[in-house]
């Protein structure tokens, strides 16, 4: 072998366990490098783009190693500090690093496989065996030597064409090859250019009196002149589909202009993101903000993390920037982590006021191509490429996938929000926890992490309090603005005094009726989307269940459907009950979609609105809704989980929580946590600068423990008590939780699958195994669940508990008669 013979080891977009190495042609010997995506076969004929994770000339002891057939960057799009993030994740949460770069990198960067139907040379010309259909399509390759799948589709009018491709292929007359397909495509913007030779005055008359034959011409000439302020000392450059529009020209017009030689054309690559104008200067904090704005830095000194405990409202956003301002004076870069893209909407405003384009903005509503944009503007280049012109962005904003970027300095990791579970990925793998990697992320880099909160989690605060994280509070709110004034609705004995007006209690509408009186705005929370949770039969009691799933169907008055909430799957409104054919049926319960409806019953002038999944699909319905709501366009907002989560209207003095035992009553030993962290939340939406606000709790059971310690804001005393319950019941903080869960469509195949796979794990284990058991909803799209639970003391290595669950899990697949039993493993289950 020869001396300059190089290997690659890269990683797969695919959930295998290992890298896989491949052979560097020689002539790509000096082009490949760490980080960069390469072309490679994998399997019978698939393409896939890999990454090179390490390069050596150790060739492969078991297996020859294929050549790779190119290298597809200029540069790494991959650095070292993401490769020690990812292998982390990989690691800890158990799952192949090939899925971590499945979720890291924007899908603009991952080059999909696309079958191409090519004519076989060797067939000939005997074309007596085809069909009509196959002649059609044998005569479209003749033409066009290529076809893909949907080009195949189009020709042939039809949708399957797989059995038409295969009877070709098996008569001889095309081949089936595979081709990558770049999703990323940079914008390209065309300019308009006055050649060099016309900035001669006298050169330039002339053009001027050569086009009074032609006045469109002369006018756009004319209006380039104007547009590019041509005779002063900074000419700029000027769109060609805006010089159009300035004359309303059509593109004809101008390439008249370019043939004559007086205009030149010019491609330019330009971003398609959206620059902020920095219209603020320095942040001026009041005085319990500057203290734990101090706070924050002596702690940061013996800390890497701190944990900023304020109540809603006290101005920690302020404080938010102050610290992005020295962070990016020291030539350093941040990452600001949001639960919602909802909170995204309103808070890059807020920093763009101080921080104008230096700010990018990261999440799952960006389209492809923008969302490289962002990755390309993070990253740092070698030398000059000539693919695009990127900006170079010093702070981010995102949701959870943001901590997958580029960073290359990072210094400061902000958190805001940090005890939402929306920081939690479940489906598919790696399923991280981001609050949690994002201070692994800190760490790589050397940087600090600020974990913001009004209600933060028991374990952030356990870990604050036990020193492990600094601990700053920040106990009132900004500007001498009271804490809102909560009251609490007694649903059980209004309904039973037959005062309750549809689903609102007599005190609720008492405060609507004054808040709109005085012009002032209104949110309403209910914690389940859709028109009514489900339709019952009064005669037999049936309740129209999903055919893929264990969960009765929603009503949506919109679709008029019955809609699952987990599959998607659809029906229309039954007239007469499936079971029995009574026609006797009746919605039960209520969500946000019927409480939109009924409020202009009783308020026929105000403005209602509502956020959820439902109305917040499309890319900027998020900031539509809160524009309008922050310029006074809806007076009554009626929203899911999205209206709790730290946003922020001046006019806001009535908080209504509709249905507090909702969220009270649920199966899971961090119900009360959360249910104190949601109405607190939402509380604090109550209430700005002129007027103490209010706060109406309708419930069933008043004198809940978690109600009465909402009503002082008591985050102490629900600290305490969980604290308490959960080291009494061995739950976190205490344990370390990592969850099974196995999948099949045969029930009777799950159930031996688990009760083989928990009796293997009880002999390493022991009690520490809980289950098997089913799940809530057992069966979602047609797959049943069930869940193992392994219960970790504290004290024992997580590591080798890793080691031998691995273990185990590659023995059950290793089983013939379990194969085709999916297993999937969550740490720290949420």
């Amino acid at each position: 072998m020869a001396p300059d013979t190089k290997f690659i080891d890269v990683i797969l977009p695919l959930a295998v366990p290992k890298t896989y190495t491949y052979r560097i042609p020689f002539e790509l010997n000096d082009l490949a490098e760490k980080g960069k995506r390469v072309v490679v076969q994998f399997g019978k004929s698939k393409l896939y783009s890999a990454l090179i994770k390490n390069i050596h000339k150790s060739p492969p002891q078991d297996y020859t190693a294929k050549y790779i057939d190119s290298i597809l960057d200029e540069n790494p799009v991959v650095n070292e500090k993401q490769f020690e993030l990812w292998e982390w994740m990989s690691a800890y949460y158990l799952c192949t690093i090939g899925e971590v770069m499945n979720a890291a990198l924007p899908r603009g960067l991952k080059l999909s496989s696309e079958t191409r139907i090519v004519f076989n040379e060797d067939f000939g010309n005997d074309y007596s065996s085809l069909n009509d259909e196959e002649f059609l399509l044998l005569e479209a390759l003749e033409k066009n030597h290529m076809l893909c799948i949907e080009d195949v589709c189009a020709i042939l009018d039809k949708k399957t064409v797989y059995p038409v491709i295969k009877s070709l292929i098996e008569k001889g007359a095309v081949v089936v090859e595979e081709e990558l397909k770049e999703r990323y495509k940079p914008k390209i913007v065309q300019y308009v250019k006055l050649w060099d030779e016309f900035h001669n005055e006298e050169k330039l008359k002339n053009v001027f009196d050569d086009l009074n034959r032609a006045p469109k011409q002369l006018e756009l000439l004319m209006a380039y002149i104007d547009m590019s302020r041509h005779y002063s000392e900074n000419p700029i450059e000027v769109k060609k589909i805006e010089l159009q529009k300035r004359v309303n020209a059509t593109a004809t017009v101008v390439n008249q202009l370019v043939k004559k030689g007086v205009f030149e054309v010019i491609d330019k690559h330009e971003g398609r993101l959206i620059s902020g104008e920095k219209t603020k200067g320095l942040v001026e904090l009041s005085k319990p903000q500057q203290k734990a704005f101090d706070s924050i830095k002596v702690q940061f000194e013996k800390k890497d993390a701190v944990l900023l405990h304020g109540v809603t409202s006290s101005g920690k956003t302020e404080i938010y920037v102050k610290l992005i301002e020295e962070t990016i004076k020291q030539g350093k870069q941040v990452l600001y982590l949001l639960p919602e893209i909802a909170l995204t909407t309103q808070i890059i405003k807020r920093l763009q006021k101080y921080f104008g384009d230096k700010i990018g903005v990261y999440h799952s509503k960006f389209n492809v191509n923008e969302r490289v944009e962002v990755w390309n503007g993070l990253q740092v280049r070698n030398h000059s490429t000539k693919r695009e012109e990127v900006r170079n962005f010093q702070i981010i904003l995102g949701a959870r996938s943001a901590l997958f970027l580029p960073f290359s300095k990072l210094g400061l990791v902000i958190v805001d929000e940090e005890h939402e579970n929306s920081f939690k990925q479940y489906n598919p793998a790696p399923r991280y926890q981001a609050r949690d990697a994002a201070i692994v992320l800190a760490k790589i880099h050397g940087a600090k992490t600020l974990l913001g909160s009004a209600t933060p989690s028991i374990e952030s605060y356990r870990n604050a309090r036990n020193e492990k994280f600094g601990l700053v509070e920040l106990k009132e709110r900004f500007g001498d603005v009271q804490l809102p004034e909560i009251f609490v609705a007694d649903i059980k004995e209004a309904a039973r005094k037959k005062q309750m007006k549809s689903h609102f209690s007599p005190m609720l509408m008492e405060e609507m009726e004054t808040a709109l009186g005085n012009n002032e705005q209104i949110i309403l929370f209910q914690n389940r989307r859709g028109f009514s949770p489900f339709m019952q039969c009064e005669t037999c009691v049936n309740i129209p269940q999903c055919k893929k799933c264990d969960v009765s169907l929603t009503y949506h008055k919109y679709f008029n459907e019955l809609r699952c909430h987990y599959c998607g799957y659809r029906i229309s409104l039954p007239k007469t009950c499936i079971a029995c054919g009574d026609t006797n049926l009746k919605l039960k319960g209520f969500g946000t979609e019927k409480i939109e409806e009924e409020l202009p019953v009783f308020f026929p002038e105000a403005k209602v609105a509502r956020m959820d999944l439902d109305t917040t699909r499309s890319k900027n319905a998020y900031q539509r809704i809160i524009t309008e709501f922050e310029e006074g366009a809806i007076d009554i907002l009626v929203g899911t989980q999205m209206v709790t989560k730290g946003l922020d209207f001046d006019n806001v003095t009535l908080v209504g929580i509709l249905n507090a035992d909702n969220m009270l009553g649920f199966p899971d030993f961090r119900a009360f946590e959360r249910s104190f962290q949601l109405m607190a939340q939402v509380s604090g939406r109550a209430g700005r600068k002129k007027k103490r606000g209010k706060v109406i709790i309708q419930t069933m059971d008043p004198y809940h423990t978690i109600i009465q310690q909402v009503i002082p804001n008591d985050y102490q005393s629900m600290y305490e008590n969980e604290i308490y319950h959960r080291k009494n019941f061995s739950f976190p903080p205490f344990c370390r939780l990592i969850e099974l869960t196995l999948r099949h469509r045969d029930i009777q195949k799950v159930n031996a699958a688990a009760d083989f796979f928990s009796k293997n794990l009880r002999k390493k284990f022991g009690k520490r195994v809980l289950g098997p058991e089913f799940p809530v909803i057992p069966r979602i799209r047609n797959l049943y669940n069930k869940n193992i639970l392994l219960k970790i003391e504290k004290d024992i290595s997580l590591k080798k508990v890793k080691i031998l669950l691995q273990d185990e899990i590659v023995n059950f697949k290793s089983d013939n008669e379990f194969k085709s039993v999916r297993v999937s493993v969550d740490v720290d289950p949420m």
